[in-house]
């Protein structure tokens, strides 16, 4: 398992923030693709989507390859599967605070109706 430092989980948050490249990411996950038809769908020049290709690369979470003079780009799941279990963590700290507290107004529910009964 690679370890990531919180500075690689502010690369992936912050690449995943942004829509484009989480369809970027979306496209990547149905295969493998060439920049150019991986650009088509979007309305902006093949400049700018070479930009967000960028920041996902730094942030781990695509792979390019070059064959000729074609780039192919693949999606990395190691980044985002580690983005996963730091949130899953959280989950279930704040799904067992939750349950805590609901727990403990169920029990102040039935206590307050039990005295208002005597």
């Amino acid at each position: 398992m690679v370890k990531y430092k919180s500075s690689d989980l502010d690369n992936i948050f912050g690449a995943l923030a942004d829509p484009t490249r989480r369809r970027i990411i979306e496209r990547l996950a149905e295969g493998e693709s060439g920049v150019t038809r991986l650009a088509a769908p979007f309305s902006m020049s093949l400049p700018a989507v070479s930009k967000h290709l960028r920041v996902l690369e730094k942030a781990g979470l695509l792979r390019r390859h070059r064959h000729g003079r074609e780039h192919r780009l693949e999606i990395q799941a190691g980044p985002m599967k580690e983005a996963l279990r730091w949130m899953e963590r959280y989950r279930r700290f704040w799904e067992e605070s939750l349950d805590g507290l609901a727990d403990y107004l169920e029990n102040t529910q039935t206590t307050k109706r039990k005295k208002g009964k005597s």
